[in-house]
């Protein structure tokens, strides 16, 4: 499509018009709407205020809403109906009328919080604040996302929010689920809770626990030898099954879990592992304190381990910092956690877990009745090597 020039007649005038405003401090005139302009909701907020002609300044001003038309004047003066357009949506509002029981909220007696959607809401609720409004909650973030609280000068509660971007689902070939296999789950939870602070609920009757406080999908089970059990997402868990077989390994067939389709496999060299399909808005690893921050899986032959998971699961390789060491890579990018693949050694998986102070850390793997390496630096911060009071490895990092 081809740029058209604007009217030079328009251009004019509206290059006068911006140069009056700007040179001579001329104010703006507030923009209205048309009725029509914006269609009804299927429900529009109706509200008492005292001093609507103050309030719809400061919904204006305050709130950067528009006028939509002119409002009804009655004969004592009183404004009898307004609207004003926020986004896509329309709110009406007129002054008290005391004798058909319509008055603005009372002090104290606000029976109606307004959720106002914006895009900085630090911005808003500033301007909001400077426009007279009063700030109840400073903007902070949530689960939900991030927003403040202010009452306008007439008493209502506006929640002045963005809303919480859904996290990306895991890519075919990351890791979605990580499990320390252990033989005491008990005995695990009391350990890593001392040392990582993690928070833990019982599942499975007990055999195991699921994390609570992580941004990964963590959990403890027991009755297992000391490991690192990992689940991979991909988007057909039948056709991975098929994969996994023709590559040499074994596995199961799918079984319908509360989180998914998923696949019990081990690899032609013996690890276990398990397939599930992946679904939108999977939590993504993080650096915060005790969440999964890098996994490296060992293998006597890294060779065969890097064909077999390239069939399965796609992944692609790079030289890692160390001879022998690989970084998986996953759709042309890095994994989620990043993962990395050893060779020469028994095969297992070693997590790597974030601290905030690595000293700290190490002291309390020790005291907790595991072992700990001092720590030491390293291009991506300084790292510990570490075993749990029933031997399984890990590493804390304090980036």
């Amino acid at each position: 499509m081809r740029p058209v020039d604007p009217d030079p007649g328009f251009a004019a005038r509206l290059r006068e018009r911006l140069e009056r405003l700007v040179l001579a401090g001329e104010e703006p005139v507030t923009t209205t709407l048309e009725p029509t302009a914006v269609a009804l909701s299927t429900v529009t907020p109706y509200l008492a205020v005292r001093d609507a002609r103050a309030v719809l300044d400061f919904y204006v001003d305050g709130l950067g809403a528009v006028r939509r038309g002119d409002p009804i004047v009655m004969p004592d003066n009183r404004i009898g109906h307004a609207e004003i357009i926020l986004g896509g949506s329309v709110i009406m509002l007129a002054d008290e009328y005391p004798e058909l029981g319509l008055r603005a909220p009372e002090s104290g007696g606000v029976s109606v919080s307004l959720r106002l959607e914006v895009a900085d809401p630090d911005a808003v609720v500033a301007r909001a604040v400077a426009a007279g409004a009063t700030l109840h909650r400073e903007v902070t973030d949530s689960p939900y996302g991030r927003g403040g609280v202010v009452v306008d000068p007439s008493g209502h509660r506006w929640m002045v929010s963005r809303e919480a971007e859904a996290e990306p689902g895991a890519r075919p070939g990351e890791l979605t689920y990580a499990s320390v296999w252990t033989p005491d789950a008990a005995a695990a939870d009391r350990f890593y809770r001392a040392v990582l602070g993690w928070e833990t609920e019982e599942v499975r009757d007990g055999q195991g626990r699921r994390i609570t406080n992580t941004g990964t999908h963590l959990g403890i089970f027991g009755d297992q030898s000391p490991t690192l059990f990992c689940c991979y997402g991909v988007a057909d868990v039948d056709a991975a099954v098929r994969l996994v077989r023709a590559a040499g390994g074994t596995a199961a067939d799918p079984a319908l879990e509360p989180f998914g389709r998923v696949a019990d496999c081990v690899d032609d060299q013996g690890v276990r592992f398990a397939v599930s399909e992946t679904g939108p808005g999977a939590p993504r690893s993080s650096t915060a304190p005790g969440d999964l921050a890098y996994v490296t899986l060992e293998f006597p032959d890294p060779t065969r381990a890097r064909a077999f998971y390239g069939t399965v699961l796609g992944w692609g390789f790079t030289p890692g910092r160390e001879p022998g060491h690989w970084n998986v890579r996953v759709d042309g990018g890095d994994a989620h956690p990043p993962m990395g693949l050893a060779g020469g050694r028994e095969t297992a998986a070693v997590p790597m877990f974030a601290v905030e102070d690595i000293d700290a850390a190490v002291a309390r793997v020790r005291a907790a009745g595991g072992t700990a390496e001092d720590p030491a630096h390293a291009g991506y911060g300084t790292a510990a090597l570490c075993s749990d009071d029933h031997g399984a490895r890990f590493q804390v990092v304090q980036f």
